[in-house]
């Protein structure tokens, strides 16, 4: 008797799990669905301008900023050496180092290194930069906060002298 309760029960939970995924299936093609689903590498990659960075910058955004949600998301991958200019975001930024290790800079203070799952705020209107260590890589997600439909102010670059440091 113990066995055949225990066979009813596993049969019982997976066709509830069966049923489950069925229905979790049937949601995501539903037309009325509130949920917005993008498939991983449907939004075109670009490099980052020479204008804004120096170095080899790979950008791979994620999703934009709409008006329930007014911030981007985007994986930037920095090659040794590369890094943003000294900007400044009206929102404010986070970003979720997930490989490498790198530095960030606020304008008057020393550098900070970071590393794969280190997190950073850089708050409204604090001038900063960031970017890939001078050996090694550095990836990470940017969550930018959007403001007027802008998200970055973008200033002087960070010369060879100040990433030395």
């Amino acid at each position: 008797m113990k066995r055949f309760t225990v066979l009813a029960l596993s049969l019982a939970l997976l066709f509830s799990a069966s049923s489950l995924v069925q229905h979790a299936s049937a949601a995501e093609l539903s037309s009325d669905s509130q949920i917005i689903v993008t498939p991983a590498g449907t939004q075109a990659a670009y490099e980052g301008s020479s204008q804004y960075f120096t170095g080899s910058v790979h950008v791979e955004p994620l999703f934009a900023a709409t008006k329930d949600a007014a911030y981007s998301g985007a994986y930037v991958t920095f090659e040794a050496g590369s890094r943003t200019a000294w900007h400044t975001h009206p929102i404010g930024q986070r970003l979720l180092i997930v490989a490498g290790f790198g530095f960030v800079q606020e304008w008057g203070k020393p550098m900070v290194a970071v590393k794969a799952g280190d997190t950073v705020w850089f708050p409204p209107g604090i001038k900063h930069w960031h970017g890939a260590s001078p050996t090694s890589s550095m990836t990470h997600l940017a969550l930018t906060g959007v403001q007027n439909n802008k998200s970055v102010a973008w200033l002087e670059k960070v010369n060879d002298e100040e990433y030395a440091q």
